[in-house]
């Protein structure tokens, strides 16, 4: 699983339905060198996408998966953390994505 361990930044998206957060999700892995840590469905028809890796990688990749979800639905939040603390991997590896 790519699981969030702290050296890395993290991108994140939420979007308003799974389709929109698929859509982020293909922009951003396509758009930065990063890599799918987990998804969220968080009720309410709310999901957030995180992938991890560089800082300007993430920043490229939320810019592009917010572009790519705006055309097609809605984006309800948006970040890129530079370099959060270690233990933000328990909370954002709930759902390890394993390829």
């Amino acid at each position: 699983p790519m699981r969030y361990t702290g050296e890395e930044a993290i991108g994140l998206i939420e979007t308003l339905g799974m389709v929109p957060a698929l859509e982020a999700a293909d922009k951003m892995l396509k758009a930065g060198d990063c890599e799918l840590v987990s998804y969220e469905n968080v009720g309410s028809t709310l999901v957030t996408v995180i992938v991890k890796g560089d800082v300007a990688a993430c920043e490229a990749a939320v810019k592009a998966g917010v572009e790519a979800a705006s055309a097609i639905g809605k984006v309800t939040a948006q970040n890129v953390m530079k370099r959060p603390v270690p233990p933000i991997g328990d909370v954002v590896s709930v759902h390890d994505v394993d390829f």
